[in-house]
């Protein structure tokens, strides 16, 4: 059994902030997928993001309890700074599938171009992942099941808390639902 890397930490720890606890398992596609690229076993997968489920202080349930020296300082190295490890994850996470990450991906249409100035920001499709897992893909308020009309939000706003902004704990965000009409 090789050791894990750095980098293929930051993948598991990419991957463990995207999943519900109760999808931790060698069925999940998305474990084999990450599984595939590494050249590892789901398994070997599954029990990292087990290991990572262990020193999760946002969780009531533990996972597996074998957590390495370097397990411990990445996970502390990725909550430390969430921005910056965030938008490295996804990017190492684009590297290694050979694709590009989904904050440049722009669907132009053929002969058609337009210009184009805008701050964006990098990492809310991480956030939003790591919200839908959190709250199992549910309102918070309604219990209602449907990703596609649910907005992971920030308790504190974005702009006046830059230390949090990916910081997905219940206390600094929530799920649920949106209506065009929620706000008039």
């Amino acid at each position: 059994m090789k050791p894990w890397e750095r980098d293929e930490l930051i993948l598991a720890i990419n991957l463990y902030c995207k999943t519900p606890f109760g999808r931790i398992h060698v069925r999940n596609p998305e474990i084999i997928e990450l599984a595939m690229l590494l050249g590892r076993t789901p398994g070997s997968v599954s029990y990292k993001l087990a290991n990572f489920a262990s020193i999760d202080p946002s969780l009531d349930r533990k996972g597996a309890s074998n957590v390495s020296r370097l397990d411990k300082e990445v996970w502390h190295e990725f909550f430390e700074d969430w921005e910056a490890m965030a938008y490295e994850s996804e990017k190492k996470m684009a590297a290694i599938r050979g694709t590009e990450a989904d904050i440049f991906n722009q669907n132009i249409l053929e002969g058609k171009t337009k210009d184009a100035i805008v701050k964006l920001r990098v990492n809310q499709h991480f956030f939003r992942k790591m919200i839908l897992a959190a709250y199992n893909s549910k309102c918070c308020i309604t219990g209602l099941p449907l990703e596609k009309l649910l907005v992971a939000s920030h308790i504190v706003p974005w702009a006046k808390d830059s230390k949090n902004r990916l910081n997905p704990t219940p206390k600094r965000c929530f799920l649920g639902t949106w209506s065009r009409y929620q706000f008039d």
